[in-house]
């Protein structure tokens, strides 16, 4: 072989061993800074979501983004403290009721009496508590160790949230430089085709964002009338849990039904069988109504895609890779849209639908 063969060969092998080297740089340097970057990544999905609001009211009422930034997060704010008010106020009193309640709970199930009493009896339960009663004191005290780790983790949730808060209130506010500045550096044609193709992942975003919190809002409200109407105690607390199951695409609804009707079933065998019926009831009405029309109008994924996404997430990211699968899954097949083979790109429309959506030019003279 020549000299210059071997300078070829010396260097395409460097710049493999290159490329080696900084794809496992980069992975190392994405799993030291998971946590940040999840944060950016929720924090950017809040930001889409409300950058259209921020438009609409610099437009309309003021004209510094900053002010109008500002007042849209404190009406976030706000209207978040209300509802949380709202589920909090009941959610103590229940909490209040449960404290004095589990004393005469507690003594209840060890003698066998009472709705709890008779699960445990029946499971044999309480036969197996009292055998290894040493056991489980000995597991309750190592639970009741690990308190720096459980502060550490409220501490690390509270500067989590603190992040995003303020990731998200800055992403909102440089939106337009940061916009404009891309735009301008893709030139006319990719502007054009950049800036279609964000108005369609703000829309998705946003879209599934308020239809997602929207369902999980009517499910708790409705489960809370459910439970209140048949008398089972602790509805609010049960009502919250099952809004923030419900949260989770495809497998919330069943999560919180397991919740109410067991909850439901320890009340009274008749309260149990209302509730499963009410959520078997809720759960078709979610999958065939609620569901389809948020996802055909804010993400446009049929059924098959969404479930692939939400498991795929759910085994990447756990609860937050799921809760985030569709928009994520939405802003993919809108970069297939108009990137993608031509194949994966919707036929325009046709007939008097795709007429009706023309505008409307002068009139040619007859």
């Amino acid at each position: 072989m020549s000299n210059a063969d071997d300078r070829a060969t010396a260097r395409r092998t460097l710049i493999v061993i290159g490329l080696v080297l900084a794809t496992a740089f980069a992975l190392a340097f994405v799993y030291a800074t998971r946590r940040v970057l999840v944060w950016a990544v929720v924090a950017a999905f809040f930001a889409v979501a409300l950058k259209p609001l921020v438009d609409r009211v610099q437009r309309r009422f003021v004209r510094r983004r900053s002010l109008a930034t500002l007042l849209v997060f404190l009406a976030a704010f706000v209207l978040l403290a209300i509802l949380a008010a709202l589920i909090l106020v009941p959610l103590f009193g229940e909490l209040g009721r449960f404290a004095d309640r589990a004393p005469a709970l507690l003594h209840d199930a060890r003698a066998g009496r009472g709705p709890l009493g008779q699960l445990l009896e029946r499971t044999g339960a309480r036969r197996y508590v009292s055998e290894h009663s040493d056991q489980l004191r000995v597991l309750g005290s190592r639970l009741r160790q690990p308190a720096v780790g459980v502060l550490r983790g409220v501490v690390e949730t509270v500067a989590g949230l603190v992040t995003v808060i303020v990731l998200a209130y800055l992403m909102v506010l440089e939106a337009p430089r940061i916009t404009r500045g891309v735009l301008d550096a893709a030139g006319d044609g990719r502007g054009e085709r950049l800036d279609r193709v964000g108005r369609e992942v703000s829309r998705t975003v946003t879209g599934y964002l308020t239809g997602n919190l929207l369902i999980s809002v009517i499910c708790g409200v409705l489960t809370f009338v459910v439970l209140a109407l048949t008398g089972v105690p602790f509805a609010a607390v049960i009502a919250l849990l099952v809004a923030v199951a419900d949260l989770i695409p495809l497998v919330g609804a069943t999560l919180g039904a397991i919740i109410a009707a067991g909850a439901g079933f320890l009340h009274s065998p008749t309260a149990g069988v209302v509730v499963l019926v009410f959520f078997v009831v809720y759960q078709q009405v979610e999958n065939h109504l609620l569901q389809p029309f948020i996802l055909s109008r804010a993400v446009r994924l049929n059924p098959l895609t969404v479930l692939i996404s939400v498991l795929l997430a759910a085994e990447l990211a756990g609860l937050l890779g799921a809760l985030l699968a569709i928009p994520a899954a939405g802003i993919v097949q809108t970069m297939l849209r108009e990137y993608g083979p031509r194949r994966l790109r919707p036929t325009p429309p046709t007939g008097p639908t795709a007429r009706s959506r023309r505008p409307a030019g002068p009139a040619h003279p007859g």
